[in-house]
């Protein structure tokens, strides 16, 4: 943990030299965006010294707040100070429950995440580039992308939609609980499990990924802050939230999915009963 944190804390002051000295782009936005490219490829560097790619795991969760007190810092306009209040309040709840969660599953750097070694496996001689580009940049960019509405939120003058914003709140507040109750539950169950027995109780009997859903309620979230502060740009302020929807569905949850009806036969009678991602009432089954 202590090599974990080293790495952060080297990647946050390459970020902070880069933002304190480094030459201006006149773009907010974009001057953040080169920062977070600078730490990720610093926590990429770690990756490859340790040959461990989880180093990365929790700069999912470490790094928006971060972009989003530097931004409120810089920002040169009075926005709303509710809707200010209300996403700061809604981003530091989720960062801090993700990142205690993952710290609570830390085993330690002989444990990497069972995807990676696969990814650079099937690369072969390309093993580098997916590490660097699959593994580190693109999730990188990916955040940074579903974090522009809170960059919107935190430079856009004027109240907007209040009332949409405080709805984006409540969405988002509830969607970091149902992801922990949804993590508590599953250590739980992992610490009592027997041998193949498969998760469907509590909010697992209802969908088979309650904390991915979880997950894109508060991204979703955030763009309607966005909205909330600027209504003619919704077109495009939910590209983040959909990118991470189209992950989830189209990447995470299939090869999850792959590897527990590899490792598990009962899981066929979860995937039979049980919604994949909304949750909803368990089917009933024919016997």
């Amino acid at each position: 943990m202590a090599v974990v944190t080293a790495a952060y804390v080297a990647a946050i002051a390459v970020a902070g030299v880069w933002l304190g000295w480094g030459p201006s782009t006149g773009r907010l936005w974009l001057d953040t965006l080169i920062a977070d490219i600078l730490a990720t490829l610093v926590i990429f560097g770690f990756s490859r010294a340790y040959r461990n790619s989880s180093f990365y795991d929790a700069y999912w969760s470490v790094i928006p707040p971060l972009l989003l007190f530097y931004w409120w810092s810089q920002s040169d306009v009075a926005s709303d100070p509710l809707r200010t209040w209300l996403v700061t309040v809604l981003v530091v709840v989720w960062a801090v429950r993700l990142t205690g969660n993952w710290v609570y599953a830390f085993p330690g750097l002989h444990h990497e995440d069972w995807r990676y070694p696969m990814f650079r496996a099937r690369a072969g001689r390309w093993e580098f580039a997916v590490d660097l580009v699959a593994i580190h940049l693109i999730p990188t960019l990916q955040v940074f992308l579903a974090m522009v509405p809170v960059y919107v939120a935190l430079t856009t003058p004027g109240t907007g939609l209040v009332w949409l914003a405080v709805v984006a709140f409540a969405i988002g507040m509830a969607a970091v609980a149902l992801e922990f109750v949804a993590d508590a539950q599953m250590h739980r169950f992992v610490a009592d499990r027997r041998p193949g027995e498969v998760m469907d109780r509590g909010l697992w009997s209802w969908s088979r990924h309650p904390n991915y859903f979880g997950e894109f309620g508060f991204w979703f979230a955030l763009a309607l802050f966005g909205v909330a502060a600027s209504p003619a740009d919704a077109w495009w302020l939910f590209a983040g939230a959909l990118a991470m929807l189209a992950m989830f569905l189209g990447a995470s949850i299939p090869m999850m999915e792959s590897r527990s009806l590899e490792r598990r036969p009962g899981y066929q009678a979860v995937v039979d009963r049980v919604s994949r991602f909304v949750p909803r009432p368990p089917a009933k089954v024919n016997a």
